[in-house]
């Protein structure tokens, strides 16, 4: 089977690894890849925008099936576009993918079917949400509805952080805002959970913990994330039950009842109070870091579940899991999640020994001369499955350290809720 892989991520590049690994696969292709996926598929510079040129690419390369990596061409309708044009593709269709391009509509969705979710108020302009301001309890949570690539999510200590907020996503820095959504800030332990859907049948697909402050102990800026661990330490039959019951089905339930099946990964990002799941966000496709941590760990032929998955027969296949923990840290350009510099050579990453549970996965790259150089500002992910996540967390640093990159930083302290 020929595959093409839409994206430019670490995400993508441990896609591309677990396809790889499949006997059922003859060619992978990527658009646009990085200098990761550029080793082990043929990366190809389209406009992403372009659905056009994209299907008639497909066509000419005989692609079997299309995997959707990132969000905005979900949101943008990218699956609509290819299924009509007979491409199976495995990704949600647009009316599903508002369940992250827009937090409003997730939110109208919770209040529709009782999803546990934080209390909130949607605002249509920046004096109201003023209003609305003055008269809640801090902290709380501030976001802007659309794409915001992980960043457009401030936790307001006070006041002055609430308004300064505001401002900001009004004056546009994720893009034109005609909403905000303000919530009330829910004291527990983040959580994502994920599911993988035919569009009639789910199964699940493993639990994460992300870290998604740029600093140690959780402080600092919000990232699209620093690393992660896997499964999460909150993880148990008791409290999975409740997310699928409360959670999982009443989304899935409501989606089908506006005609939209949905087809692909899920990803529940949770905040779980006294065992309790509360529904923070929705994610349409797998999530970063985490599916880097989790892909490592499946054990049964990726390329058979997307198969099944594209073609409504998820029921017909067995999920099985090495029994091991995996860890990720993100090694990022040095400014992140502000401004940063590009183009920087990382002159010792080919050099590394890595052993059969050991994977660097690459984000923003690109190769040049057959040189590597930083291409975004999360640059590396070092992944490391094992049965003990503080050697797995000693063995990522000492990698990162081996490559020596003067323009980067990372967290040393990934996993320190479950690391003693």
């Amino acid at each position: 089977m020929n595959f093409l892989i839409i994206g430019s991520g670490r995400r993508e590049h441990s896609i591309c690894t677990c396809i790889k690994k499949s006997i059922k696969t003859d060619r992978i292709y990527c658009i646009p890849g990085n200098a990761g996926t550029d080793l082990i598929a043929q990366n190809t510079d389209i406009d992403l925008n372009n659905f056009h040129k994209v299907k008639n690419f497909i066509n000419k390369k005989k692609i079997d099936i299309v995997i959707v990596g990132p969000e905005k061409p979900l949101v943008d309708g990218i699956v609509d576009y290819l299924e009509k044009n007979n491409i199976k593709v495995f990704g949600p269709n647009k009316i599903a993918s508002q369940l992250e391009g827009s937090k409003i509509f997730t939110k109208k969705l919770c209040d529709k079917y009782n999803i546990p979710t934080a209390k909130f108020g949607i605002l249509n302009s920046l004096n109201s949400t003023l209003d609305f301001i003055d008269k809640s309890n801090f902290p709380l949570v501030i976001k802007a509805d659309g794409l915001a690539s992980g960043k457009g999510v401030y936790i307001c200590e006070n006041k002055k952080q609430a308004i300064q907020a505001s401002k900001e996503i009004f004056n546009g820095k994720f893009g034109k805002a005609k909403n905000i959504l303000v919530e009330e800030f829910l004291k527990g332990e983040e959580m994502s959970f994920f599911i993988i859907s035919d569009g009639k049948n789910y199964k699940f697909f493993g639990s994460a913990q992300d870290h998604k402050r740029v600093l140690e102990g959780d402080r600092g800026k919000n990232t699209g994330g620093m690393g992660a661990y896997s499964p999460s330490r909150l993880e148990n039959k008791n409290l999975n039950k409740k997310i699928i019951d409360r959670i999982i089905q009443p989304t899935l339930k409501g989606l089908n009842e506006m005609g939209a099946k949905y087809k692909g990964f899920l990803y529940a990002g949770l905040m779980i109070v006294d065992n309790e799941p509360y529904l923070i966000e929705y994610n349409v496709r797998m999530g970063d870091p985490e599916c880097q941590t989790i892909l490592p760990k499946l054990k049964t032929d990726f390329s058979k579940i997307i198969n099944a998955t594209v073609n409504e027969e998820l029921d017909k296949i067995n999920i099985e899991w090495h029994g091991t923990q995996s860890l990720c840290i993100v090694l990022c350009s040095k400014g992140y999640p502000d401004e940063y510099q590009n183009n920087l050579e990382i002159p010792n990453l080919n050099n590394q020994k890595l052993y059969s549970n050991e994977f660097i996965f690459h984000a923003g790259t690109k190769m040049h001369d057959n040189k590597i150089f930083s291409n975004g500002g999360r640059v590396l992910n070092f992944v490391i499955c094992s049965n003990d996540l503080k050697k797995s967390r000693d063995r990522a640093i000492e990698l990162i350290n081996n490559i020596n990159w003067k323009n980067g930083f990372f967290r040393k302290d990934i996993g320190f809720k479950v690391i003693e």
